[in-house]
């Protein structure tokens, strides 16, 4: 059976990311833009980061420019955008698409395991995947749920 850890992606660096060195962690998984109304949700995922990670909590950015163009820069734009902006020190990768025939296969997966409002497609920026330890896709959070308010399915998940 397929799980998370079966994936790879590359770096907003280009350097090969292999999902199975996640094995054992709790994943938070969020589609990202520069340019977007939910932008400032960075400065939150960057708190939910630096007070989690030390207990199993790896947070990661695919940034996507698929909605209204809201992600227009290169990666190392991105990446530097983040940074000097939001302090974010979580992973940052290539941009990529989460819809449509060129849907990264991470996207594809996590959209597979989880329905959203509209469907199994991704609706809009910052559509955020809850993976457990296990990997077991466990939630799927919208673009308007803050991630502050993951912390109780956070801590849940880091404790089993």
């Amino acid at each position: 059976m397929e799980t998370i850890y079966d994936f790879k992606a590359l770096s907003s660096r280009g350097e090969e990311i292999d999902f199975a060195q996640f094995r054992g962690k709790v994943l938070l998984i969020v589609n990202t833009a520069s340019k977007c109304g939910f932008t400032p949700q960075f400065e939150s995922l960057e708190q939910l980061n630096q007070t989690y990670k030390d207990r199993g909590l790896v947070v990661i950015g695919f940034p996507c420019n698929q909605f209204a163009h809201q992600d227009p820069g290169s990666d190392s734009e991105i990446e530097s955008f983040c940074q000097l902006n939001y302090g974010v020190t979580f992973q940052i990768m290539k941009k990529i698409d989460v819809n449509g025939e060129g849907a990264h296969p991470v996207f594809q997966y996590l959209k597979r395991q989880t329905k959203g409002f509209l469907g199994s497609r991704i609706k809009w920026n910052f559509t955020k995947f809850l993976i457990s330890r296990d990997g077991s896709v466990i939630k799927r959070f919208a673009p308007t749920t803050s991630p502050k308010n993951l912390v109780a399915d956070i801590e849940a998940l880091l404790a089993q």
